[in-house]
C-alpha cells in the first residue's frame, strides 16, 4: 500500500490532482480549493518554504484511489482492519525522520497553516491525526484539529466524549499534562481509521494495520514518551496542558457545512517539530467540510452492513448521503422479504448517530437522489410506512437539536419504508421501458454516423401473418413490443395489422398485466364484479 507521496502520483496519474506553480497566497487557498473539482498541490506558497496540499479526500473518486479499490468497497477493507488487525512496528528514528524544530526555536507559524473558514478563530491544523497513550488505555489514535494560538501553542477540539478526552481527563486529575504526538499528512487508511469509533483500549493504528494488509510504521519521538508516525509528513511531538476545558476556541467550520460555536477547550504545548528524512515536506490542510466527510462514510457504511446482517436483512447497496455530511441519512436497497422494510429501518437507526433512514428495494439506485425521491412517493403511505424513535443518542452538532447546558443531548430518528407493500401488486409498479433499448442508439442517427441498418419494409399479409401471432399468443402472453421483437423480419404495420385482424375476430384479449392472450385463456382478464352492499 503506497504512502502519502504516492497518494499524490496515483491521484496525479488519474488526472485528480492539479500542479499549481503560480505563486499562490496562502490567504486564497481555502476558496480556491473550494472551488476546485480535483486536489490541488500549491508548489509555491510565498513566505513559507513548504508546499500546501488539499483536497485529498473531497470525493468518492479520490477516496477509491487512495484505497485502490472500488468505493463500494471501501467498508470491506475496513471491516478487514476490524477482523484482522496487525500490531504496529517500531523503526528506527535516525532512518525515517530529522528534527525541524525543537524547544525555543518552535515557530508553528512558520508551516503554511491556511484559514479555512471566513468565521473561523484563526489558522487551524485540520489533518492532525493523533497518538497519545497511557497505562489504562495504551495507545490511542484519532483525528483532531488544532487551532494556532502562538508560535509553539494551539488548542486542541476535544469536546465530544471520547477515548482522548477521558485520557486527557485521567491526567489533569494527576496534575500533569498528557503527551500527544501529531502527524500531518499520512495515507487516507491512516486517517480512515483515525476517524473509526473504537471501543476504550482498542488501539486503532491495528485496524489501519489490517487495512493495509502490513503494520504501520512507528518511531519514536524525541522530546516525548509516544511514537509518532514514521512516514509523515510532518509530526509535532507536544503535550496536552493541564488546563482543563477553560481556554476559549473556536469557531470552526464544521462536517455539516455549518459553522461551529465558540467552544472550551485544552492548550497544547509544541515541544519539537520532525519531518521526513531528507525531503522538503509538504503541509497537508485538509480541507472542510469534505475531507472529513468523505472518510467517515465508509465507516458508517461498515457498522450499517453488521447490523443489517444480524438483523437477516439482505442488502444490495448502501449510500451515506453526502447531502447529510455522510453522516445524518442513509439510503438502503434490500432485497426484500415481507417485513424486511421495518427491520432494517430499526436495525440501521442503531448503528452510531444515523438520523434518518430510507429503505428501498433493490430496482432502486440508492446513489441516485431522483430514484429513491421516486420511490418515497410511489411506495410509501405515511401511517403505515412513517417510523419515528424519540430520544435516541445524537450528535451534539446536530443544529436542530435545541442546546441543553450541562445534559447530553437526545434526538428523533425516523426511517420511511419506501419498499413496495406487500399487499399491492407488483405489476402496479412496473416502469417505462422502451422497445430495442438496447439496440438503436441515438449515437447512430446524430451528425455524420452511418445511421442505424435499415428495417424490413416488405409488408405481409394480415391473413398470411395472423395464424402465425396466434400460435405464438397460445403459447404464452406477450406485450406488443415483444411480438414486435418477436416478428422482426416483418414490418411494424403488418404486425399492428395482423393484431388488428385478430381483434377484429374476437380471438385476443389481454390479461392481467396487460400483455396480449387469446380471449377464451384462462389468464385472460375479467370485469369485476360488484360486491352487493
Amino acid at each position: 500500500m503506497s504512502d502519502f507521496r504516492d497518494l499524490l502520483d496515483r491521484l496525479r496519474a488519474a488526472d485528480q490532482l492539479h500542479d499549481v506553480r503560480v505563486a499562490t497566497d496562502i490567504r486564497y487557498l481555502s476558496t480556491l480549493i473550494d472551488q476546485s473539482d480535483k486536489a490541488i498541490l500549491f508548489h509555491d506558497v510565498p513566505g513559507y518554504d513548504m508546499p500546501v496540499v488539499s483536497g485529498l479526500l473531497g470525493s468518492r473518486e479520490r477516496l477509491a484511489i487512495a484505497l485502490g479499490c472500488p468505493y463500494t468497497e471501501i467498508h470491506e477493507r475496513l471491516q478487514t482492519g476490524i477482523a484482522s488487525p496487525l500490531e504496529p512496528v517500531t523503526v528506527p528514528w535516525e532512518e525515517t525522520r530529522e528534527m525541524f524544530q525543537e524547544g525555543e526555536s518552535v515557530d508553528l507559524y512558520e508551516l503554511p497553516v491556511p484559514l479555512c473558514s471566513r468565521l473561523d478563530g484563526g489558522p487551524v491544523i485540520t489533518a492532525g491525526v493523533t497518538l497519545a497513550q497511557d497505562a489504562e488505555a495504551g495507545l490511542n489514535f484519532g483525528g483532531y484539529r488544532y487551532l494556532v494560538r502562538e508560535s509553539n501553542l494551539t488548542g486542541i477540539d476535544i469536546v465530544t466524549p471520547n477515548n482522548l478526552r477521558r485520557m486527557a481527563e485521567t491526567a489533569f486529575a494527576a496534575r500533569r499534562p498528557l503527551a500527544i504526538a501529531i502527524c500531518i499528512g499520512t495515507h487516507p487508511i491512516e486517517v480512515i481509521a483515525s476517524t473509526y469509533r473504537a471501543p476504550f483500549g482498542t488501539n486503532e493504528l491495528t485496524i489501519a494495520g489490517g487495512m493495509r494488509g502490513e503494520p504501520i510504521r512507528l518511531t519514536p519521538c524525541q522530546t516525548i514518551d509516544v511514537p509518532c508516525l514514521a512516514d509523515a509528513e510532518i509530526v509535532l511531538e507536544a503535550e496536552i496542558l493541564p488546563t482543563g476545558w477553560t481556554q476559549p476556541e473556536g469557531r470552526f467550520g464544521e462536517f455539516t457545512g455549518l459553522m461551529g460555536a465558540l467552544h472550551w477547550n485544552p492548550h497544547v504545548r509544541v515541544k519539537a517539530v520532525t519531518i521526513r528524512k531528507g525531503e522538503t515536506p509538504i503541509f497537508y490542510a485538509l480541507h472542510m467540510p469534505w475531507e472529513n466527510v468523505w472518510p467517515g462514510a465508509p465507516i458508517r457504511e461498515a457498522a450499517l452492513h453488521r447490523v443489517l446482517r444480524d438483523a437477516n436483512v439482505q442488502v444490495t447497496a448502501i449510500n451515506v448521503t453526502p447531502g447529510a455530511s455522510c453522516y445524518f441519512h442513509v439510503a438502503i436497497a434490500i432485497r426484500k422479504q415481507p417485513g424486511d422494510g421495518k427491520n432494517a429501518i430499526l436495525a440501521a437507526l442503531t448503528a452510531g448517530d444515523i438520523k434518518h433512514v430510507v429503505v428501498v428495494d433493490d430496482d432502486i439506485d440508492v446513489f441516485n437522489p431522483l430514484e429513491v425521491e421516486w420511490a418515497v412517493a410511489t411506495r410509501v403511505q405515511a401511517d403505515r410506512d412513517l417510523v419515528v424513535v424519540s430520544g435516541a443518542r445524537s450528535k451534539p452538532l446536530d443544529p436542530s437539536i435545541a442546546p441543553t447546558p450541562g445534559r447530553i443531548p437526545t434526538t428523533a430518528k425516523m426511517g420511511i419504508d419506501a419498499t413496495i407493500p406487500d399487499d399491492v401488486p407488483r405489476s402496479r409498479f412496473d416502469r417505462i421501458t422502451y422497445p430495442f433499448a438496447g439496440e438503436a442508439l441515438l449515437a447512430d442517427v446524430l451528425g455524420n454516423a452511418p445511421g442505424l441498418p435499415a428495417g424490413t419494409t416488405v409488408e405481409s399479409a394480415a391473413d398470411v401473418l395472423a395464424p402465425a401471432i396466434r400460435a405464438a399468443i397460445e403459447a404464452q402472453p406477450l406485450y406488443f413490443a415483444g411480438l414486435v421483437e418477436r416478428f422482426s423480419g416483418h414490418d411494424f404495420k403488418s404486425v399492428a395489422r395482423a393484431l388488428g385482424a385478430l381483434h377484429r375476430a374476437g380471438e385476443i384479449w389481454q390479461d392481467e398485466d396487460g400483455r396480449i392472450c387469446m380471449a377464451d385463456s384462462p389468464s385472460a382478464a375479467r370485469l369485476p364484479t360488484a360486491k352487493a352492499d
